[in-house]
């Protein structure tokens, strides 16, 4: 059996900070997988690495709240010959409203790609991880410090990335494995207009690029 290629698997991976993420780490000479639901951003951005010559990152198209993406994306990655040195769990979203008013269903959706895809893609790779010597860098946010009236399940399942990930931490501490996460507030991306920022003082508004870099630095 070939022996198969490190990579680092990153999620939520078409914009904004996965897209910045999976640049730095193509730059300092990682090969790439992608993940996310938009095929046409995810081929921009394999194109975009591949052009400033490196390694053409893998895509996958997958949607990660389906209860079957986590076994899909380790039977592909076993089918290219491919392993996870470093797991980066980007992918989230955020609902704003009153719990009680907002879709049940959608809410659950949530807590389904915020948490257990997190959980499972942190825990599922843990063997190469730890041969490889590498890290799994999770996206929290400032909202995982206190609860969020009108974001009340978003802050709750951000709360849950922050403490899953400190205790992983702690665990994983003489196995090899570097675990980070990363707490960003307001961040210049797609998720935020200029309207929506356009109030805010500068000193609250982060650049990707800061803030991406700071992360990679601590892991």
């Amino acid at each position: 059996m070939a022996e198969l290629k490190p990579v680092a698997v990153i999620t939520g991976a078409s914009a904004g900070i996965g897209a910045a993420l999976a640049e730095i780490f193509a730059e300092r000479g990682h090969d790439i997988v992608l993940i996310a639901r938009r095929a046409p951003q995810l081929k921009a951005l394999a194109d975009r690495i591949a052009e400033r010559g490196k390694s053409r990152p893998h895509v996958m198209v997958v949607d990660l709240a389906r209860p079957d993406a986590t076994a899909r994306i380790a039977e592909e990655l076993r089918q290219a010959g491919l392993e996870p040195q470093y797991m980066v769990n980007n992918a989230g979203y955020g609902l704003l409203g009153a719990a009680a008013k907002l879709d049940r269903g959608e809410q659950l959706a949530m807590i389904d790609l915020n948490v257990r895809t997190t959980t499972d893609l942190s825990l599922r790779f843990m063997d190469s991880l730890a041969r490889r010597k590498g890290g799994i860098l999770n996206v929290a946010s400032v909202a995982s410090f206190l609860p969020g009236p009108g974001m009340a399940v978003y802050h709750a399942t951000k709360a849950y990335v922050l403490a899953f990930t400190e205790a992983l931490q702690v665990e994983l501490g003489g196995k090899g494995v570097k675990v980070q996460a990363v707490l960003p507030g307001i961040t210049r991306t797609a998720i935020w207009t200029a309207e929506q920022m356009a109030g805010l003082p500068p000193h609250m508004v982060m650049d990707v690029e800061v803030m991406v870099d700071a992360a990679l630095a601590g892991l």
